[in-house]
């Protein structure tokens, strides 16, 4: 499965755009109003980003000399939807959304921005349940089968027949030969989302908010965070490591 991101295929890639460490920067730094703007403007390319190849989802043993990353967003659409589509065309840097299925129903709002993110070209979409777990995540596992129809039904009702998937309130792999699975209690449920024929996705860095969707942390520690992870081999997947933002 191949991509020129110019444009969306029918067929989506997995994760959107292979994205160049530094360009964690770029993005985040633009989530900060006190950055220093002629400076990042210097890094801004002109143009949209275009990837010539990006790896199929099943491809396990990907060569590359270039450590890459994917930035990813959790639960769209939602608060802040419209501020991300407009940092990341600010930036041109592609990312992936996973969308929560009842948000496109909760509202007028919510129901404008997720066809903001289906019509714009740096963003691909992906799973991440209908009613998230309800916020109640250890009730939710321990029924793999509601799990499972939970997923199924964000699949259908928001049409993302990839089945690229992420589990709400847990962070689980089941990807080719990476199994992952951070609480033992989701292990049934994340069998069986697998058994369906979901890719279930997780992250190796996680940047989270405040209460008050402040970001926690300066850009700074955070790019310290994933040089470590560079220098350590502590990606999932060989020399390309989840960056998420939730």
């Amino acid at each position: 499965m191949r991509k020129t991101f110019a444009e969306k295929s029918k067929k989506k890639t997995f994760l959107g755009m292979v994205v160049l460490m530094s360009a964690t920067s770029i993005l985040f730094n633009g989530c900060n109003r006190n950055t220093d703007k002629k400076e990042s403007e210097r890094l801004i390319p002109n143009g949209h980003p275009v990837a010539k190849q990006v790896p199929k989802i099943d491809d396990e043993n990907i060569t590359s000399n270039k450590r890459v990353i994917y930035l990813t967003f959790d639960d769209d659409s939602n608060q802040g939807t419209e501020n991300l589509l407009r940092i990341l065309n600010k930036r041109k840097v592609c990312a992936t959304a996973f969308l929560v299925g009842k948000h496109a129903y909760g509202s007028k709002k919510q129901k404008y921005d997720l066809e903001l993110l289906r019509k714009d070209p740096l963003v691909e979409l992906a799973n991440h349940s209908f009613t998230h777990a309800h916020n109640k995540y250890t009730d939710f596992y321990k029924n793999p089968e509601a799990v499972v129809n939970d997923f199924n039904i964000a699949k259908d009702s928001l049409k993302l027949y990839d089945k690229i998937a992420r589990t709400p309130g847990r962070n689980i792999w089941r990807l080719n030969n990476i199994n992952v699975t951070d609480l033992k209690s989701s292990t049934e449920a994340a069998n069986k989302l697998k058994q369906a024929g979901y890719k279930i996705i997780g992250w190796d860095l996680e940047w989270k908010p405040t209460h008050k969707m402040t970001l926690k942390g300066k850009h700074e520690e955070m790019l310290k965070k994933v040089d470590s992870i560079f220098f350590n081999d502590l990606e999932k997947n060989f020399k390309t490591p989840c960056f998420s933002y939730s």
